[in-house]
């Protein structure tokens, strides 16, 4: 290539880069979002909503007064500083905009347009106010349990599920979210999409007690489960759980207090989970009904997470870290919603957006399974219940 040639390629190179140079922005701020403070969302709709209690319900997924307490904890975390430019948005406007984005699953462009706030403010206020949601509920809503907590858990677990020496139950679930950058295929599951998992015990009154967000969707419950703290505590007896006790009156053996899960997990003597296989006797087809009677709290759990806050009915399209955010404070304001608002009964009979995580191979140990042994004897003598022949048939 001559000089000349030369001189033609830098010269249509300039050009390219004249004609690729970005437009100058045709407004400082668009007339449609200058007039938010008169004609935004939370200017005409927030003051009558909160006239009308079940509305508001409804659409911020939890009561006026569960909201009003919310935002006094909140507030001092995500009040702004107004500038010579123009006035910051009001916390309370940010707490509006994050509940409606978190129950209702819709997208960062239909909160643009029905608050008339840029796309990338209203990024930036979830992933402030989700962040201090979580930094602000996380040790109330929760905290680590102590041994009375523990006792109260297992008295609960065995008025309600008829399983004794139960502090939880513990199950994953999928999360399903938009590709993330650059991520390959560490987040893509057996089921063909992209998620990350959350995995989660419960108690008895359907709140989560432990969460472990952000493990890739490859992975399986029974890895997760044995990589996390929890476990970890839990098998350094670092969790304040109460000595063992006999679970029978006739029976003296101390038998652990335990948690539930299904064959994902080991069987240990600190994790219960059901006899494996078809051809099943009585006596364990007893014990796996039983067990399944108190797993099934988690299986709520999880139907009431998901049915009040929606953004789980569809693909989180956002980073992974604030996928992480947004999962831990939904379990979060769950447990407040829970606490203080109760919940629906039809919210706990489907899951809607969370897909199982695929079992792992973990050995049962000798121990754990002379435990479940004496927990199946249990149930089919003194602890028996009167309906549980007809559930098996």
């Amino acid at each position: 290539m001559d000089v000349e040639e030369l001189a033609i390629v830098a010269a249509l190179l300039i050009i390219k880069r004249k004609t690729n140079k970005k437009k100058s922005k045709e407004y400082w701020v668009h007339p449609l979002l200058e007039e938010r403070r008169s004609k935004g969302m939370f200017k005409i709709f927030y003051e009558d909503v909160r006239k009308y209690p079940r509305k508001f319900f409804n659409y911020a997924r939890m009561s006026v007064s569960s909201f009003d307490v919310l935002f006094c904890l909140l507030k001092p975390h995500i009040t702004g500083i107004d500038t010579n430019m123009r006035p910051c948005i009001s916390p309370e406007e940010k707490l509006f905009i994050t509940l409606r984005y978190l129950g209702s699953g819709c997208k960062f462009v239909d909160l643009h347009y029905s608050y008339r706030l840029g796309i990338s403010t209203i990024s930036e206020i979830i992933r402030e106010v989700c962040h201090f949601i979580w930094v602000v509920l996380k040790d109330m809503c929760l905290p680590q349990p102590t041994k009375e907590n523990w006792l109260k858990i297992a008295k609960d677990f065995h008025l309600r599920a008829n399983f004794p020496n139960c502090i939880g139950a513990v199950d994953g679930k999928h999360v399903r979210i938009i590709k993330p950058y650059n991520s390959g295929s560490l987040c893509y599951n057996y089921k063909h999409f992209f998620s990350v998992i959350l995995l989660a015990i419960c108690d008895s009154d359907y709140k989560f007690i432990y969460i472990d967000v952000g493990s890739y969707g490859k992975d399986c419950d029974s890895t997760i489960f044995t990589n996390s703290t929890f476990y970890q505590k839990l098998m350094n007896n670092d969790l304040q759980i109460p000595e063992p006790k006999p679970i029978s009156s006739t029976n003296p053996i101390p038998v652990p207090f335990v948690i539930v899960g299904d064959e994902a997990f080991g069987q240990t003597d600190k994790i219960m989970r059901p006899f494996g296989g078809s051809n099943l006797t009585t006596k364990k087809k007893i014990f796996n009904y039983r067990l399944s009677r108190a797993r099934r709290h988690i299986e709520c759990s999880f139907g009431i997470l998901a049915n009040k806050w929606q953004i789980f009915h569809r693909p989180i399209n956002v980073n992974l870290d604030l996928v992480s955010c947004i999962i831990k404070t939904c379990c979060a304001l769950h447990n407040y919603v829970r606490e203080r608002d109760g919940y629906k009964f039809e919210d706990t009979l489907s899951i809607p957006g969370f897909e199982e995580v695929p079992n792992g191979f973990q050995r049962a140990t000798r121990r754990g399974a002379s435990y479940r042994d004496v927990f199946a004897d249990y149930f089919t003598t003194e602890g028996q219940l009167s309906w549980q022949m007809s559930s098996i048939n």
